[in-house]
């Protein structure tokens, strides 16, 4: 794995930013805007994905990096919950659905295998 510099090199940063737009997008649109209570939740928990990479990262420790990619991994399920509750209340249709979906998905996978790489990894001895 190359050496990242800052938090905005990260893949899985770029796709969380992107969904997180995705899902303010969503939610602006027909009854959803209305439910102000769960808009504001699916927006926090996106939110809280692309955020806690970031902190995590510019804590400059690798055992803070892995704890707030465990917490944006957390804010991951917890946004998919939310995706199944905003489908079945007809807040989104099924192809907005899959699409956030599977989004949310793959950064899920990105993130469980950057805290698995982490916790192997060890740095270069001098």
């Amino acid at each position: 794995m190359a050496t990242v510099d800052n938090f905005e090199e990260l893949d899985v940063w770029k796709l969380a930013r992107v969904l997180t737009g995705k899902v303010y997008r969503l939610s602006r649109l027909g009854l959803f805007a209305k439910d102000y209570g769960f808009r504001d939740q699916i927006c926090r928990a996106a939110v809280s994905i692309v955020s806690n990479i970031a902190e995590g990262f510019e804590r400059r420790s690798k055992n803070q990096f892995l704890q707030f990619l465990d917490i944006a991994n957390g804010s991951a399920g917890e946004l998919r919950a939310q995706l199944y509750i905003a489908f079945d209340l007809g807040y989104i249709d099924e192809p907005q659905f899959q699409d956030a979906f599977r989004d949310v998905v793959s950064i899920g996978k990105k993130l469980t295998a950057l805290i698995k790489y982490l916790k192997n990894h060890r740095p270069p001895t001098t």
